[in-house]
């Protein structure tokens, strides 16, 4: 459909031409790219983690492999590149080889189910939010102590999701409740007890037109700005709240079924992505909505619901998570007005809730899917497990990463479709993790109510085979 929605970050100089490969160290899958490494996004990855031409050249014959740190520095050193510096692909070239693969060391251990964990942009705090009510926000400059605990206000079966304001100042959180909650996180109060030590204030997301029926929000998250959270429910809806005017601006019955994730699709604000349990992604531009409740796009290829969504940030690129147990990668460009493709009905029984995958939907097909490309090896399973494009500061987003209802991490190369690490260290299923911005560092957390980090080898090489990895337990009070 021609969208462009929004300028894409590239610094077009860097472009060599040249093909990109698996650089991250060995896997136990096929390099053999899912689709034409010739489409675009191989072409986008390439130019932000691909180092310079000139750098290339100083591995004669060896083009396809990674350029070593000391042939980088040496490269710098000598100028190659005519800058007298590195660029920004040239630096994720570097930085993208130490995958945060070692350890795990603890970070805290609760004795309830950890639902919710996540980086400040900045990265200097870490949020994680669990069953038993509690959601800490730790200070990871001052050694992960815990800045605030917040003890979360009418909770509805657990805490489903929080956002850190842009500013970080702000906290939300969300349960099976229209209502959702704001915490000032830059407030002396350690311990955030709602009109005891502080206010949580409610946003109430009811609209006059939801029947007056209660629901609950499973995702909930703050525009670039600021100014606006965008919901979804399991109501079907999405809703858009304005917090300058303290009410609801927007509610779209969105799906035939209950709305699992949203996001923005970039900073404008314009451009929202919803996925649901009617296996469908949507694309809602505010600028022009054609009729009510009418997204600009539709984006079929799931066969089951979709748990999560993570987008590029460029308005044009998005991941989703799916309970037909795969990820795949989206193009906007792609996407259709309507849904005409008919899958048919399935001829298994299944509830992810509390059944494992049937084995024969697992080489099953969607006749009409749209995506890019699909990732597989993980588990969605029991909760709405989340993924992720990797940092584009340190690695360029040439990884997607992901928990899994096997107590895993994976990490997945977004052009080959290789599984580059598995993190093993928990006992129940990785419902979230998330990547530093800045540092080789991924933080996982659990049912099993630990948060655990992990880091780079450590040693100036890429890491081991997966094969030969041993990921131990470590414990550290």
């Amino acid at each position: 459909m021609g969208y462009a929605m929004s300028r894409l970050e590239i610094e077009s100089e860097l472009f060599d031409g040249s093909k990109v490969t698996n650089e991250a160290g060995s896997s136990t899958r096929s390099n053999k790219p899912l689709h034409n490494v010739d489409h675009e996004i191989a072409q986008l990855t390439n130019l932000r983690s691909g180092p310079h031409e000139r750098l290339r050249q100083l591995m004669p014959g060896k083009q396809q492999l990674p350029v070593s740190p000391v042939k980088m520095l040496a490269g710098r050193e000598g100028n190659y590149s005519g800058r007298g510096r590195f660029s920004s692909a040239d630096r994720c070239h570097m930085l993208s080889r130490y995958l945060p693969v070692n350890g795990p060391w603890l970070v805290d251990q609760m004795t309830s189910r950890a639902y919710v964990s996540q980086f400040s942009a900045d990265g200097s705090l870490f949020v994680a939010g669990f069953q038993g009510s509690d959601i800490r926000i730790y200070n990871v400059d001052r050694g992960w102590k815990v800045q605030k605990n917040i003890l979360a206000k009418s909770l509805r079966w657990t805490v489903t999701d929080t956002s850190l304001s842009p500013d970080q100042r702000y906290l939300v959180y969300a349960s099976m409740s229209p209502i959702v909650h704001i915490v000032n996180v830059g407030s002396a109060t350690t311990e955030s007890l709602s009109k005891i030590t502080e206010i949580h204030e409610g946003l109430d997301f009811s609209a006059a037109d939801d029947g007056g029926y209660p629901f609950g929000i499973f995702s909930v998250k703050f525009s670039t700005d600021g100014r606006e959270l965008v919901a979804g429910s399991n109501d079907n809806s999405i809703y858009v709240y304005d917090l300058e005017a303290n009410k609801l601006s927007l509610r779209i019955v969105a799906h035939t079924a209950d709305v699992n994730t949203v996001t923005f699709a970039d900073e404008s604000g314009n451009l929202i992505y919803s996925g649901s349990d009617d296996s469908l992604c949507k694309v809602w531009d505010r600028r022009c909505f054609i009729a009510k409740d009418t997204p600009a796009g539709v984006l079929m290829g799931h066969l089951e619901g979709i748990t999560f969504l993570d987008s590029r940030g460029d308005g044009r690129y998005f991941i989703s998570n799916g309970k037909d147990q795969t990820i795949k990668l989206w193009d906007i460009r792609k996407m259709s007005s309507n849904t005409s493709c008919n899958v048919g009905f399935r001829s298994y029984e299944w509830d992810y809730r509390w059944m494992d995958y049937p084995p024969q939907a697992r080489d099953l097909k969607h006749p009409c899917d749209q995506s890019v490309a699909t990732y597989k090896g993980h588990s969605v399973l029991r909760t709405l497990i989340r993924c992720y494009f990797s940092p584009e500061y340190s690695t360029g987003q040439k990884y997607i990463y992901t928990g899994s209802h096997d107590s895993c991490v994976y990490i997945y190369d977004v052009v080959t479709g290789a599984q580059v690490a598995v993190l093993k260290h928990h006992t129940s299923p990785v419902r979230d993790c998330s990547w530093h911005p800045y540092y080789p560092m991924l933080v996982s957390s659990s049912w099993d109510g630990d948060v655990v980090k992990w880091g780079f080898s450590g040693n100036g090489e890429a890491p081991a085979p997966m094969s030969n990895m041993r990921i131990r337990r470590r414990y550290y009070y």
